[in-house]
């Protein structure tokens, strides 16, 4: 067997390194959460802030692709 491997005969060594696992998963969930309503709360306000800006530019957007179609 590979020396650099190690398999513990006492099956309660896994418990410190599954319970370490459980935190960092939950932990990474939770950022993950906080991280996607910040990005959504972001853009509602880009939104916000920007709205007739987006309209304009959406007007020439509608108004330059009916001109080069003709």
């Amino acid at each position: 067997m590979m020396p650099f491997l190690y398999f513990p005969e006492d099956k309660m060594e896994y418990i410190p390194a599954a319970i370490s696992l459980l935190i960092f998963i939950a932990l990474a969930v939770v950022v993950m959460r906080w991280v996607m309503k910040k990005s959504k709360k972001d853009q509602e306000r880009f939104e916000q802030e920007y709205h007739d800006v987006l309209k304009q530019t959406q007007k020439n957007k509608n108004v330059t692709n009916t001109s080069s179609n003709q």
